[in-house]
């Protein structure tokens, strides 16, 4: 399995377009430590041609033009991308949609109240379900996606609920959900298989169960949520009221963090992604980065290509 990551950024990208912290001045001056990104997305592939995508970022098209493998290869219109699959309803997961509006066909993949989002927002009709089918992403079950001819793409993918909470803008008509063990399905986590290897993506979490801690165990490759380091970190940093934990994401730092969750677990390799701005481990000199590679984690990064 080839895997692309397309963003390694939360929400607003890095440097956010608002943001004037010193780490988003830094990359805007070009600062080889405060390398920029957009927001999160990887692909995955066994062939090479047929690419399965993890979530629809809204910088998918700057995405696509940035990674030559996502090219279109035959003309007059053609893409790569055969199968997208969503794990969440956040802007930052379903925006990029739009982007594939053109005509090209590919298969749709998202669990049952993301798909309902998409069904009551008709803006997201402009992605032809004629050529583009919407299929339910059943929970703990095995599924090889396929492309829009019915090919399998070679992979085998699992969905499976985690601590979340359901989207930011869905807010003021729901309420301020409390972050939950996230059983409707809000926020899912994959396993993507392809032989013996196996990538687990828990993107958005926001806390890890035991549960996850065996889910996680002996994977070939981790993608964690990476979204703040502390997580108080939004307000210490003046640019929000909310904890981490009330977000729906859980810290790298901290006893109850990502770090300490599953230091013990025999993981092959443990990459951070979505990675909000005001997070100091996105700069390559900070003094968390330093202990977070210590501990045996990585940072992502635009364009990185892990092969398994």
């Amino acid at each position: 399995m080839r895997v692309l990551v397309l963003g390694a950024a939360a929400g607003g990208g890095f440097p956010q377009w608002n943001a004037a912290s010193e780490a988003c001045r830094r990359a805007r001056a070009g600062d080889p430590a405060a390398r920029p990104a957009t927001q999160c997305s990887i692909a995955a592939t066994v062939d090479g041609e047929r690419w399965l995508l993890v979530n629809a970022s809204p910088d998918l098209r700057q995405q696509i033009e940035a990674n030559p493998p996502l090219h279109p290869k035959v003309a007059p219109r053609s893409s790569p991308i055969a199968a997208v699959v969503l794990t969440n309803a956040d802007v930052d997961a379903i925006a990029g949609l739009l982007h594939l509006r053109e005509g090209t066909p590919f298969v749709l993949y998202a669990g049952e109240r993301t798909l309902a989002v998409l069904d009551r927002n008709p803006i997201f009709e402009v992605v032809d379900r004629g050529i583009v089918p919407r299929r339910k992403l059943p929970l703990e079950v095995w599924l090889e996606p396929e492309d829009a001819d019915g090919r399998s793409l070679g992979l085998r993918l699992r969905a499976f609920p985690v601590p979340g909470k359901p989207p930011l803008w869905l807010e003021g008509e729901i309420g301020e959900a409390l972050v939950t063990d996230a059983e409707e399905g809000d926020v899912l986590g994959l396993e993507i298989v392809a032989g013996r290897k196996r990538l687990v993506w828990l993107a958005n979490c926001a806390r890890i169960t035991p549960a996850l801690r065996e889910r996680i165990r002996g994977c070939d490759l981790l993608f964690l949520d990476g979204t703040l380091w502390r997580d108080d970190e939004m307000i210490l940093a003046g640019a929000g009221s909310k904890t981490g934990r009330r977000m729906g994401h859980v810290s790298m730092a901290g006893p109850e963090g990502a770090m300490a969750a599953v230091a013990d677990l025999p993981v092959g390799r443990r990459l951070f992604i979505h990675i909000n701005n005001t997070n100091p481990a996105l700069l390559a000199d900070s003094a968390e980065r330093a202990e977070l590679e210590r501990r045996g984690f990585e940072v992502a990064a635009d364009g990185m290509e892990i092969e398994l």
